[in-house]
C-alpha cells in the first residue's frame, strides 16, 4: 500500500489536484503541516549535481518537522558495493522517505519495489516530475487554473522535462504542444501515455517540428536547456540544431498577450532563452523556482499520509 511517485502519471488527475490543492494551502501557511514531527528523517540521495533539488527538499523536509539526510555522489554503497534492493531494504527501516536523483528510470522503480516507505523521483534521465507539480502550482498561481489552457514547450523534446510537461501537464487538463527538431522529439510509449491520459481529463497533446504552430495562442511557454548532464561533447552541434527553438520576444509575441514563461533552470541566457523574455514581464521563474519548495512539501505529506491510511487499512 506504500505510494511512490516515480513519473507523472503516477498520481490519477484528481491525486494530482488534491497535491496542488494542498501546495496553495502550505505556501500560505508554510509550517502548518508536521509530518515528520519526531523528527523523522529522509534519505535525499543524488547521483546528479543539483540546486533547485538540493536545497527545496533540505529546506521542505525541515519545514515539515524532519531531517534531511543528504547523500552525495560516493558517499554510499548504493549501486557499488550494495545493490539497490538491498539499500532500499536497510533505508525503509530507518527513513520515513527516500528521495532519489539519479540517471536511469529502472534504478527508482527497483528501489520502489524494494521499499516499504514512499520512494520520490527528484530528477531521472526520463522524467522530472516533481519539476512538474512545481510548474503547475505556479500557472494555477498565474490563471487560477491548468484545465483548458495550452502550454507550448520548444526546444529539445526528448528530454525529461519535455516527457514530463506531456504526462503532467495533460493529467491536469492542459492542451500541451511539444516543438522540436527531427530526430529529438518524444518518445513513442510516452505519447501513447500521455494520449491515454488526456481521454480522461479533455487535455490534449500536439507533438511538431513546427515552432510557430506549438506557439501560436499558447497561455504558457516553456523550455529547458539544450544541454543537459553528459550532453557536453554535443554543446556546438546541438546549439546549431536546437538554434530555431530558442525563446525570444519575437517567439513570446506569438503566444497569447497574456502568456508566462517558464524554465526548469539552470537557463543559459542568449541560447534557449534571451535575456529579454526571462527577466521580463511574462516570466514567473523565480516563482516557479520557489512553488519547487511548496509542491514538494505537499507531495511528501501526501504520500506519507496515503501510505500511512493504506497500512492501517491492511
Amino acid at each position: 500500500m506504500t505510494r511512490h511517485f516515480l513519473v507523472d502519471t503516477d498520481l490519477s488527475p484528481d491525486e494530482q489536484k488534491t497535491v496542488l490543492d494542498l501546495a496553495e494551502r502550505m505556501k500560505a501557511d508554510r509550517w502548518s503541516e508536521k509530518p515528520l514531527a519526531g523528527p523523522q528523517s529522509v534519505a535525499v540521495i543524488f547521483d546528479k549535481t543539483s540546486t533547485r533539488t538540493r536545497f527545496s527538499f533540505g529546506v521542505g523536509i525541515s519545514d515539515l518537522g524532519g531531517n534531511p539526510l543528504i547523500v552525495n555522489p560516493g558517499e554510499s554503497q548504493l549501486g557499488h558495493k550494495e545493490s539497490i534492493a538491498d539499500t532500499a531494504h536497510v533505508l525503509s527501516r530507518m527513513v520515513s522517505t527516500i528521495v532519489w536523483r539519479t540517471f536511469e528510470q529502472a534504478g527508482l522503480e527497483e528501489m520502489a519495489e524494494n521499499s516499504t516507505v514512499p520512494v520520490i523521483n527528484a530528477l531521472s534521465d526520463d522524467y522530472h516530475p516533481c519539476q512538474i507539480l512545481a510548474d503547475l502550482l505556479t500557472v494555477r498561481e498565474s490563471f487560477g487554473r491548468t484545465e483548458g489552457l495550452t502550454l507550448a514547450y520548444v526546444g529539445d523534446a526528448a528530454n525529461n522535462m519535455a516527457h514530463s510537461y506531456l504526462l503532467g501537464g495533460v493529467t491536469a487538463g492542459m492542451n500541451v504542444r511539444i516543438a522540436g527538431p527531427k530526430g529529438y522529439l518524444p518518445r513513442e510509449d510516452i505519447l501513447v501515455s500521455a494520449r491515454s491520459r488526456a481521454e480522461e481529463t479533455g487535455g490534449s497533446v500536439l507533438v511538431t517540428e513546427d515552432v510557430d504552430a506549438a506557439l501560436d495562442g499558447a497561455d504558457v511557454v516553456v523550455t529547458d536547456t539544450w544541454i543537459s548532464m553528459g550532453q557536453e561533447d554535443e554543446t556546438e552541434q546541438r546549439r546549431k540544431i536546437f538554434a530555431p527553438y530558442g525563446v525570444t520576444g519575437e517567439s513570446m509575441a506569438k503566444a497569447k498577450n497574456s502568456a508566462i514563461f517558464m524554465h526548469c533552470l539552470p537557463a543559459f541566457r542568449g541560447f534557449e532563452v534571451t535575456s529579454e523574455v526571462i527577466d521580463g514581464p511574462s516570466s514567473v521563474v523565480w516563482d516557479e523556482a520557489e512553488n519547487r519548495l511548496h509542491a514538494q512539501k505537499a507531495l511528501m505529506t501526501w504520500l506519507l499520509e496515503t501510505s500511512r491510511a493504506g497500512k492501517e487499512r491492511r
